[in-house]
C-alpha cells in the first residue's frame, strides 16, 4: 500500500503577502487620443471601481468547463475565436460571478485563463474582475463532496507541473490555461493511469487539492485576489446577493475579512476562522438565494418584501442594480423587480445543465443580455444545485 502525506508534494511558492492593506490603483487606455477617464479601484481586494464610459461585461458560473467558458467570453467579444486566448475586449471590463470551480475538470485552467486575460486588458486600458462564489469558498474549507475526478487528476497536474518546471507562481499560473490539455492528454495515454478507480491517483489528487486551496495554499491565495462582493460604476456584482445587514457590515470589511482567512492570516485559536457573514449561512453573501426565487411561486406580499429589501440594499449602495449567479434559470438571464436585478448563471457548464451561454453587456448604463445562436441545448435534467 503507498501513502502520501501533505510534505512528500513540495509546495511551490505562494503569492501570498504577508498582510493586507489598503490599496487604490488606476490604469488607463494604452491607445493614442482616446478621451476616456483611467479606471481606478478602491481596496484590497478590490471593492469600488469607478470605469467611466466603459463597456461591462458580466459571466455568470463556469463550472470548471472551459470550452463552454471561451464560447462564453468570444460570445462577449472579449476572447479571440482563433484558439490563441487573446483579449479582444480593448478597454472593456469583465466580470465573473464566481463558481469556477466544482463539477468540471478544467478548473484551474479557467482561473489561468481569466488571469492572463486581466493582464492583456489592462494593458489595453481594460479589466477582468471575478468574484467568489459558494464553490471557492468550500474548497477553501475542504468541502470537496462536488469535485470531479479529472479536477483532482487536473490539481495532480498542475503540481507536479509547478515542480518540473521552476518558474516563478505568475509566470506559472498565467501559462498553465495554454498547457493544461497537453497535460490531460498524456496523462490519459500514460500507462499509469487507470482512470478513476486508480486509489492511488486519486490519494494524490485529493492531497494535490487540499496543498493548493487550504488556507494560505497557492490557489487559495489566488482566489483571496478577488472580492465577494463588487461595485463597479452603479452596478453591484456578487455570487448570491447583498443584504442590508451585509452593507451595514461593511462590503470593503467583509471582502478583507474573506480574503485573510483564504490568505491564512486569521489566528487558528480566534473564534473566527471563517468570515460567515460573507460564506455561511442561507442569507449569506455567497449563499442567498432570495433575489432569485421565481417571482410566479410567490405571493405579493413576499414579492413586495423581497423588493424592498432589494431596494434597500441598493439605496444603501448608492448602486442602480445588483447582478448575481448562483442559481440556475432555466429560462435564461432575466430581470426582476424592476430590473434592479439581473439573475445571470444559465447553468452553461456541462456539469450543470449544458445549456447555451449567456452574457450580460451593459454599455451606457443599459444592460442587454448577449444570447448563443448555436443549437446547444441538450435535454434538460433536474439536479441537485448548491
Amino acid at each position: 500500500m503507498v501513502s502520501l502525506c501533505l510534505n512528500s508534494l513540495p509546495l511551490p511558492p505562494s503569492s501570498c503577502p504577508q498582510k493586507l492593506t489598503e490599496t487604490s490603483s488606476s490604469f488607463s487606455n494604452g491607445s493614442i487620443g482616446t478621451a476616456l477617464k483611467p479606471i481606478v479601484v478602491n481596496g484590497n481586494p478590490p471593492t469600488f471601481v469607478s470605469a467611466p464610459g466603459r463597456r461591462i461585461v458580466a459571466v455568470g458560473d463556469l463550472h470548471g468547463d472551459l470550452d463552454q467558458a471561451r464560447y462564453a467570453l468570444e460570445m462577449a467579444g472579449v476572447l479571440s475565436s482563433d484558439g490563441q486566448d487573446l483579449w479582444t475586449g480593448e478597454d472593456a471590463v469583465l466580470v465573473q460571478l464566481g463558481d469556477v470551480l466544482d463539477r468540471g475538470d478544467d478548473e484551474i485552467a479557467i482561473l489561468s485563463l481569466l488571469r492572463s486575460l486581466d493582464i492583456q486588458a489592462k494593458a489595453k486600458g481594460g479589466a477582468v474582475f471575478q468574484v467568489n462564489g459558494n464553490h471557492e469558498t468550500m474548497n477553501v474549507e475542504g468541502d470537496f463532496r462536488y469535485v470531479e475526478s479529472g479536477a483532482f487528476d487536473e490539481c495532480a497536474d498542475f503540481l507536479e507541473y509547478l515542480n518540473d518546471y521552476e518558474y516563478d507562481w505568475n509566470e506559472a499560473f498565467v501559462r498553465w490555461c495554454g498547457v493544461s490539455r497537453i497535460w490531460k492528454d498524456e496523462r490519459k495515454m500514460s500507462r499509469n493511469h487507470w482512470g478513476p478507480w486508480n486509489l492511488v491517483e486519486r490519494q494524490k489528487g485529493v492531497i494535490a487539492r487540499s496543498v493548493l486551496f487550504r488556507p494560505g495554499g497557492p490557489l487559495a491565495c489566488e482566489l483571496a485576489r478577488h472580492a465577494v462582493a463588487l461595485k463597479v460604476n452603479d452596478w453591484i456584482f456578487c455570487h448570491g446577493g447583498l443584504l442590508p445587514h451585509h452593507v451595514a457590515y461593511g462590503i470593503e470589511k467583509m471582502n478583507k475579512e474573506v480574503s485573510q482567512w483564504m490568505r491564512g492570516l486569521i489566528e487558528e485559536d480566534t473564534n473566527r476562522n471563517m468570515p460567515f457573514i460573507a460564506t455561511k449561512g442561507y442569507d449569506s453573501v455567497v449563499w442567498n438565494r432570495l433575489y432569485s426565487r421565481n417571482i410566479s411561486d410567490l405571493a405579493d406580499y413576499q414579492i413586495n418584501q423581497i423588493n424592498a429589501i432589494l431596494q434597500e440594499t441598493l439605496q444603501a449602495l448608492g448602486a442602480k442594480a445588483m447582478v448575481v449567479g448562483h442559481t440556475p434559470q432555466f429560462s435564461g438571464a432575466n430581470c426582476e423587480y424592476n430590473c434592479s436585478i439581473w439573475r445571470i448563471d444559465v447553468g452553461m457548464s456541462s456539469g450543470v445543465l449544458n445549456s447555451r451561454p449567456e452574457v450580460l453587456e451593459i454599455r451606457d448604463d443599459k444592460a442587454r443580455v448577449i444570447r448563443s445562436k448555436r443549437n446547444r441545448f441538450s435535454e434538460l435534467q433536474m439536479v441537485d444545485y448548491i
